[in-house]
């Protein structure tokens, strides 16, 4: 098929990527002219790991970039995966969608070939039909059936991206209403994910639903990994271990074990906002969702968790205090609402002198918080500080040994249970003894 897929950020990359090693023609649209020369010349905007890879095996053949919605014209398939970032109260921005939306609209006025437009992005229920749609059927001035408008939201997680992309637990295509329109769309989208087909459980359902199950997909798996921080807590107040408590939860086929590595909370582009969004709208119809807002109140509360015991420890004011991790998650350069910004500030806070360390994040988090002096190794930022906390679960943390030596106290604050107890280390874990 030929795909064209709006935005170029995490999701977009990821999914043009992988669509054109299927052998679509596959071509990234995006308003930054940074980002399409990046992809042109075969190099990836993001680190994503698997995907250089296949934008470098695939660029200037199969996929390729542009700035120009023009594209969409010759298209089968448009793909808008664009941000829908929240406001303060958690209401959801549609703005930037909506001018894709419109743009893709614009491109299409005048012409008569069947399109189908999938919104990829993540918007609360109702929003593809009451805004969306009318957008584009607007500016491309088509009323009937020919322009078709789907859901179909992802669920690929920063770090493992291709890998989910390539190896989903299902498929959602949230199909517009009317006999017609609804099976060539599932036709359409059937045909865009064949490799995938016979392996892979398919959900063929409503636009609404479609995008309600985005936000219950990770409303639920935040409200599980707030879940064990609660219990981690408790368990850390009574002297027990989470971690061993977790093992036996698991074993619970009404539970299962993942998800359940408690620590310091959740962070990222989807979790916070989805949560937000999805309060956010339901409060506006009314009904409040006690539940979800106490996941968020537990999540909140992990950071100074840690900080207080740091706090047990170590007086920081005027000490050296490792920061080690600063993305989000493991496997990706991505900062946003990493657990690591309000550990990072509640130590500036306290008057200490904070070091931080990365192994790819440390450019995204310099432009967030410039205060920070930023060290290019752990054995760096570890080097004669009084303290040292684990923000992040990185690997290569957990191989750390004589570099605690250079440290002028040794003392480690770990959210992530990485680091190996040891004698000679003053060692809390966040929910662990």
């Amino acid at each position: 098929m030929d795909v064209t897929i709006v935005g170029s950020g995490y999701v977009g990359t990821t999914v043009a990527a992988c669509l054109a090693t299927w052998d679509h023609d596959v071509t990234a649209v995006d308003v930054d002219p940074d980002v399409v020369a990046a992809i042109e010349a075969g190099e990836t905007p993001i680190h994503e790991p698997g995907l250089a890879s296949r934008v470098g095996d695939t660029a200037g053949e199969s996929l390729r970039a542009t700035s120009d919605y023009d594209v969409v014209r010759t298209g089968d398939v448009t793909m808008l995966a664009l941000p829908t970032p929240v406001d303060e109260d958690g209401q959801i921005d549609l703005g930037i969608l909506e001018d894709g939306a419109r743009a893709v609209g614009e491109a299409l006025r005048g012409t008569a070939e069947d399109h189908l437009v999938v919104v990829k992005s993540t918007v609360v229920p109702g929003s593809t039909a009451d805004r969306i749609e009318p957008t584009i059927r607007e500016a491309a001035a088509r009323g009937d059936d020919s322009l078709r408008v789907a859901v179909n939201p992802e669920f690929l997680r920063e770090g493992t991206a291709v890998e989910d992309f390539l190896d989903p637990d299902k498929l959602v295509f949230g199909l517009p209403p009317g006999d017609r329109g609804s099976e060539s769309t599932a036709e359409a989208l059937r045909t865009l994910y064949e490799p995938l087909l016979g392996g892979t459980p398919v959900v063929e359902t409503g636009r609404r639903e479609a995008e309600m199950i985005k936000y219950a997909n990770n409303a639920f798996l935040a409200a599980k990994v707030s879940l064990i921080n609660d219990l981690g807590n408790v368990c850390k107040e009574f002297g027990v271990d989470a971690y061993e408590v977790a093992r036996a939860l698991g074993l619970d086929d009404r539970i299962g074990e993942r998800f359940l590595r408690s620590g310091l909370g959740w962070g990222g582009s989807c979790f916070p906002k989805d949560v937000a969004a999805i309060v956010s709208a339901a409060s506006a119809e009314g009904y409040e969702p006690a539940m979800l807002r106490a996941a968020v109140e537990v999540n909140d509360r992990q950071p100074a968790r840690l900080l207080s015991l740091l706090d047990d420890h170590v007086d920081v004011e005027g000490k050296r205090v490792a920061v080690l991790g600063l993305s989000f998650k493991p496997g990706t350069d991505d900062v946003r609402n990493s657990r690591a910004i309000p550990v990072i500030d509640g130590l500036l806070d306290r008057g200490a002198s904070v070091v931080g360390y990365d192994p790819v994040a440390v450019a995204s988090m310099r432009a967030e918080r410039p205060r920070v002096v930023y060290a290019d190794s752990a054995a760096a930022a570890l080097d004669g500080a009084s303290a040292a906390v684990v923000a992040t679960g990185w690997d290569e943390f957990a191989a750390l040994d004589e570099e605690f030596d250079a440290m002028a106290r040794p003392v480690v604050v770990d959210g992530r249970r990485v680091i190996e107890r040891r004698e000679g280390l003053v060692y809390e874990g966040l929910t662990w003894e």
